[in-house]
């Protein structure tokens, strides 16, 4: 072996792989080119996938198939890098001058520029770690971060389509392709390209998941889970490979570079080795490992020892796991039928219980007091609803509107009176049964045995009574006074038929949730309930506007009366004032005669004259007359200087009176007042 090494490393112009590394560099380049370019492609649609249909199947097939050509591209990245070694050394020793010659031409243009240095400076230091090694790191940890975007452990809800059948065919043709090339490398001696025996296992691995990935996409369905978990754990093989050869990368990182030697693909795999037929022997097996790590696993005794006490620990472990079959364990929140030999023993409660093992004993799970609620009626699509959270939209189901065709109400023929004439009506009830298995042991054996399908027998069983209770009824009671004991009637009817079947089935309460017309009338009753809505509304109107005027009417009428009241009041209390001023004038008259009289004369003379301009002449001008009062105005001019001050003004205002008696030495015009 040494010795063929050296003769080959004495004359490589000789060998096949070398002549033959410029055509396999070529052709690896133009893979390398495509691959790539798919795997990118791949990568946009998944995270397309992520975006707007992360509940599809589609997310993880498309990242298992990225994370495997990652891998590929690797491998095939670090025997690219190999063979153009080999062509680069083959070109070398033909022309070693012009390759002499052109190295310093080649080293002064790169060094004109200071990012050229410092790109010839990275690409030296890349030479010295090893660039090969980096590249299957980077891409390998890419490959295991696709496996992770495509863990979804949520079952897909969408169904199978036709992208789905031609992306299953897609991957089979893929995988056709992948074979042929894995049989052309098989075909490929060591002489001839090494590296072809390295690359095989990892074209098996890209074919095993393009397979696994149809078959997923193949019988992809809602109702089946299983290919939605195979598409997931179908990841686990890639990733295994990629994290296999991401350490072999790394460990490589600390072997020394020789330039002047031939370099050696780093990315091996162990297990992508084990996908072969048939499968590799435990003698060859032993041999690989003496051969790899120098460890000779004959000549451990423990090997021996297990090898001679494999078949005895075999049976013994067979046979205590089939002793535990016998060991069962009950849920909190269930019980359990026990038979033996076919035949019903016991019913267990909760816990850990020990019996025969299988197939002579077994365990039938029995509910133990849960709660189901059932409809009349399987909507579209109930049985396989999917959850709703708590902050989204509310789901269909929910929808009350009498507009809207409900899936779960059952529609009812209900008599009713048009006119003098008898009629029927149809109308539509949600109706939800609330039961359960009942808590006994009967019940349970009951349960068991004698319903095959207890949703299906409730459902039978309320149907027929609810179709004879309602022929029986009117609308008008449905929806009045006998909806109150409705309920409890259906109950007890269908309780007593369950019971009379011994079905085992306890019913908590019957529940009316909805009882309204068929959707197609819902319109023209909304159009009466409106228009009796309108006529309430209008009779209510009326009645405020009447009971208003009569609140107008019976304040101006009682404003009217308190008005007259107050004006019969004042006019008795100005009588009665009147009548006290006369009695009290007339005692006046009597007690001072004609004093009293002038003085009234006076009195009410100067109030009828206290805002009069008047000239008071004395009476004595004119003796034994009465006072003359002047009450012309004189508006004609008079002189002011030759008058006097007080000519042609109004004189004082001077109170009324008899004529006072003048004193023999007052003045003219004064009078004396009277005493």
């Amino acid at each position: 072996m040494d010795d063929n090494s050296e003769h080959e490393q004495a004359s490589p112009a000789r060998l096949p792989r070398f002549l033959q590394a410029e055509w396999q560099a070529r052709r690896l380049y133009w893979l390398l080119l495509g691959l790539g370019n798919l795997c990118g492609l791949l990568i946009v649609i998944a995270l397309v996938f992520d975006v707007y249909a992360a509940d599809s199947i589609g997310l993880p097939v498309l990242c298992n198939i990225s994370a495997v050509l990652l891998v590929l591209i690797a491998m095939f990245q670090s025997a690219w890098g190999v063979t153009r070694w080999r062509a680069a050394a083959l070109l070398s020793m033909a022309a070693p001058s012009a390759g002499g010659a052109d190295g310093p031409v080649v080293d002064s243009m790169a060094k004109l520029t200071w990012l050229s240095a410092g790109l010839d400076r990275l690409a030296k230091y890349g030479q010295r770690v090893g660039t090969d090694a980096l590249w299957i790191i980077g891409l390998s940890l890419l490959a295991l971060l696709m496996v992770f975007l495509g863990w979804r452990l949520a079952i897909p809800s969408a169904g199978p389509g036709r992208m789905i059948n031609v992306g299953a065919g897609l991957l089979l043709l893929s995988a056709v392709a992948l074979v042929l090339f894995e049989r052309y490398l098989a075909s490929l001696t060591e002489a001839e390209w090494p590296e072809a025996a390295v690359l095989g296992p990892f074209l098996r691995v890209a074919i095993a998941v393009a397979l696994l990935c149809a078959l997923c996409l193949w019988f992809s369905d809602a109702s089946l889970p299983w290919p939605a978990y195979l598409a997931m754990f179908t990841g686990l093989l890639p990733a295994l490979v990629a994290l296999e050869i991401a350490g072999r990368a790394l460990f490589s990182l600390f072997y020394p570079q020789r330039p002047g030697q031939e370099p050696r693909l780093i990315g091996a795999s162990f297990i992508a080795g084990q996908l072969r037929w048939p499968p590799q022997s435990m003698a060859s097996l032993q041999e690989d490992i003496k051969q790899r790590f120098g460890i000779d696993l004959r000549q451990v005794w423990a090997f021996s020892f297990m090898r001679r006490a494999f078949a005895p620990v075999l049976i013994l472990l067979m046979l205590v796991a089939w002793m535990l079959t016998g060991v069962s364990e009950v849920a909190v929140n269930g019980r359990g039928i026990y038979e033996r030999f076919g035949k019903p023993a016991a019913v267990w409660v909760p816990g850990l219980h020990v019996g025969l093992p299988w197939p002579f004993g077994r365990v039938l799970p029995v509910e133990n007091g849960e709660v189901h609620e059932l409809t009349t009626l399987v909507a579209a699509g109930e049985a396989h609803q999917e959850p709703v959270a708590a902050e989204g939209d509310a789901p269909q189901s929910a929808n009350r509107l009498w507009d809207g065709v409900h899936g779960n109400e059952k529609s009812q023929v209900i008599a009713s009176d048009m006119g003098n004439a008898q009629s029927f009506q149809i109308v539509d009830m949600d109706v939800r049964f609330i039961y359960r298995v009942g808590l006994t042991d009967t019940a349970a054996l009951a349960s068991a045995y004698n319903s095959a399908d207890i949703p299906s027998l409730i459902r039978s069983t309320a149907n027929q009574i609810l179709v004879r209770e309602f022929a029986s009824l009117t609308l008008d009671g449905v929806l009045g006074s006998q909806r109150a004991g409705l309920a409890d009637n259906i109950h007890r009817q269908v309780q007593d038929r369950l019971d009379a079947l011994n079905s085992g089935v306890e019913m908590l309460a019957i529940v009316i949730e909805a009882i309204h017309p068929p959707a197609g009338a819902a319109n023209a009753y909304h159009g009466v309930q409106a228009a009796q809505i309108a006529a309430q509304a209008l009779v209510a109107r009326e009645g405020g506007n009447a009971s208003a005027l009569l609140s107008a009417a019976r304040l101006d009428a009682g404003m009217r009366a308190d008005r007259a009241d107050a004006g019969a009041h004042e006019n008795i209390a100005g009588a009665r004032a009147a009548e006290l001023r006369f009695t009290a004038q007339r005692q006046a008259w009597r007690t001072a005669g004609q004093a009293f009289l002038s003085e009234t004369y006076f009195s009410r003379l100067s109030q009828a004259l206290a805002n009069t301009p008047m000239l008071l002449l004395d009476h004595r001008i004119s003796a034994g007359a009465s006072p003359t009062l002047d009450l012309r105005n004189f508006s004609a001019p008079i002189d002011a200087g030759a008058a006097g001050p007080d000519v042609g003004k109004p004189q004082a205002k001077q109170p009324l009176g008899p004529p006072p008696p003048q004193r023999p030495d007052a003045p003219n015009g004064q009078s004396i007042d009277n005493q």
